[in-house]
């Protein structure tokens, strides 16, 4: 009888979490397209002044009126404003989101490089990444970085050394730990 009670118990709490993972990755999905829209803005505004409609079609190869819709829903939202004949500005609140989207990709990135991934390859998974992790997960991120950093000659430097030299030899002094 305990034992069926103690497994209804975890049962519940497994239900439980698997009901929040949903949520947290249904809202991820929510935010990522208008995070995405907002860090293009943010990225045309930087590189030409201005952020046309017809620069976000051209870029996110995807239809005028999908873009239209998705800007109205960023104008509602207060990130953006727009003007008749002018383009895109984001206001206050779209540039910090903005920043904050920017920071989140480079530390994924930085995180994914320092994994060996190659630089082009972290650039394209990180953008998928960023939307998804918790700042825990982030958080850990950061550390791993800057332990890395803190330590330049890991185990995977020192194979490295090792396949150029060569193994040690009887007269080669004891490996560090």
């Amino acid at each position: 009888m305990v034992k069926q009670s103690q497994r209804g118990a975890a049962q519940a709490v497994a239900l439980e979490s698997q009901v929040e993972s949903f949520r947290q990755a249904r809202e991820a999905r929510r935010s990522e397209l208008a995070e995405d829209y907002i860090e293009l803005i943010a990225d045309l505004i930087a590189d030409g002044g201005e952020a046309r409609q017809v620069d976000i079609v051209a870029r996110l190869g995807v239809a005028q009126p999908t873009v239209a819709k998705m800007l109205k829903r960023l104008a509602d939202e207060g990130l953006i404003s727009q003007r008749p004949y002018r383009g895109i500005f984001l206001t206050e609140l779209g540039q910090g989101l903005a920043e904050r989207s920017r920071a989140r990709h480079q530390l994924v990135e930085t995180f994914l490089r320092a994994l060996g991934v190659d630089e082009d390859t972290a650039r394209r998974d990180a953008e998928g990444i960023e939307h998804h992790v918790s700042s825990e997960t982030l958080g850990a991120f950061e550390r791993f970085i800057a332990r890395k950093a803190a330590r330049p000659h890991s185990a995977l430097e020192g194979a490295k050394r090792r396949m150029v030299t060569g193994p040690p030899g009887p007269h080669s002094p004891p490996a560090r730990r």
